[in-house]
């Protein structure tokens, strides 16, 4: 006799309408952009302050760290506070967090202090991104995961995660124009722009987005606001807070549950950093640009935005148009990465260099798409916050050591760093094929 999860059919009134969508797309889109501009132009700003790569690279791996220590505990915080709330202190460190970065770049680069002092400078305001800018993406998957059927999850965390997509093709096209040396800015000026952009995503979500707080320190069984139609409402009180109850414990990274996706997360994230951590100066030694940093701006934002294209064609194409799985999206993707990676290592001209990051790209922006979406199925609606906390606290986690480690092993030899990524995809497709759970049974759908 056919079954069915009880989330797969169960009526969701607070259901997500285009309009809060397309806010927390946005949300996302501004962060993501910012970033991508950032690390479009970092390569060069290093090589006009004399830093060593791997340098350039560590000066991530603090805030990094503070992102997978703080991420969980924000979004606990968010089960309690709301998810509004939580977008909004995420928001708030992205924006500090890169108009410092700019600042003292610009100081570093106009001489007003040295290498050293803005490199160590630059690694501290970064940090805030990490302790703070980490609230944000475990508030907007939780609060879309808690509001979406369980059979419409992938492809609506795959929209998510799309925004990031989409970010790092619009960050690194408007990177070059942000470069502003009439008003004295040059390479930092990405960093006070899209601070700026922050602040108007800031300023939409505090009067866009309804307040989502609960109302009362104990809660029982709650019937959710709406309106008379069944509609959804928008109305301003706590009528989005969607747990009935609160989780009654941490769920833990390697819970039986959770175990296969977070291992094929974190090894795969891995792979994914060491990428994007390598290509950017690989685009300068390739062609040459290493004399002529500031020239480097434009061909790294081109490589990375032709990524960005090719994981926007995952995830709004193939995803959707396949009906892929968590399984399925995951093992598919971490192949696909591999590929490109292989192409990248041999890549010599512009065109090579954009054609394999942009494989690679495709193959992650499957990849972890479906890994978040088999975290999230994985647990119940009510740990949704707990669950998206730790999809991002290991996101962070790629990020601590492996740009550095994969930019070092280049520096030594090119094959080195690229044979240790392509390692490493094989690895998670192995051990996937044999863990992950068939999408049938995530989805509740049993014959």
């Amino acid at each position: 006799m056919n079954s069915a999860d009880p989330e797969l059919t169960a009526p969701l009134p607070n259901a997500i309408s285009r309009g809060r969508m397309a806010l927390l797309f946005t949300v996302m889109l501004v962060t993501a952009a910012g970033n991508t501009a950032m690390q479009s132009v970092m390569p060069s700003i290093g090589t006009a302050l004399e830093v060593s790569d791997v340098w350039i690279s560590l000066a991530y791996s603090w805030s990094a760290l503070l992102w997978v220590v703080c991420a969980p505990i924000w979004a606990r915080r968010s089960d309690r506070r709301g998810r509004k709330a939580m977008m909004a202190l995420g928001l708030v460190g992205f924006i500090v967090s890169m108009a410092l970065c700019g600042a003292v770049l610009w100081a570093g680069l106009s001489g007003w202090i040295t290498a050293f002092w803005a490199l160590i400078a630059f690694a501290a305001a970064r940090s805030l991104y990490g302790g703070f800018g980490s609230a944000a993406p475990p508030a907007v998957q939780a609060y879309v995961a808690s509001r979406t059927p369980r059979a419409e999850r992938t492809q609506a965390l795959s929209l998510i995660a799309s925004s990031f997509g989409l970010g790092t093709v619009i960050g690194p096209a408007l990177a070059p124009l942000m470069v502003l040396p009439f008003l004295g800015f040059g390479l930092t000026g990405p960093f006070i722009c899209f601070a700026l952009l922050g602040l108007a995503a800031l300023i939409i979500l505090r009067f866009r987005l309804p307040n989502d707080e609960p109302q009362f320190a104990a809660r029982g069984q709650t019937t959710p606001y709406a309106s008379g139609s069944g509609a959804p409402s928008d109305s301003n009180d706590d009528d989005d807070f969607e747990e009935a109850s609160l989780p009654t414990r941490n769920l833990r990274w390697f819970e039986p549950r959770l175990r296969p996706w977070v291992i094929a997360g974190l090894v795969g994230g891995h792979a994914q950093a060491m990428i994007l951590g390598i290509s950017g100066f690989l685009v300068l030694d390739r062609l040459g640009l290493r004399d002529s940093p500031a020239e480097g701006a434009g061909p790294v934002g081109l490589v990375l935005m032709f990524g960005a294209l090719a994981t926007l064609l995952a995830q709004w194409g193939l995803i959707p148009r396949f009906n892929l799985g968590p399984r399925s999206a995951t093992l598919s993707g971490i192949l696909v990465a591999a590929v490109g990676a292989a192409i990248l290592g041999g890549a010599q001209e512009l065109h090579q260099i954009a054609l394999g990051y942009s494989i690679a790209s495709l193959g992650f922006g499957l990849f972890r798409p479906g890994t978040t979406a088999g975290t999230s199925l994985a647990v119940s609606r009510a740990e949704q916050g707990q669950a998206s906390g730790v999809v991002a606290s290991v996101a962070g986690a790629s990020f601590i050591y492996a740009p550095a480690l994969g930019v070092w092993l280049y520096n030594i030899n090119d094959w080195l760093g690229f044979g240790l990524i392509i390692a490493l995809c094989l690895a998670v497709a192995l051990v996937s094929w044999r863990t992950l759970q068939p999408d049938g049974d995530l989805t509740g759908e049993r014959s």
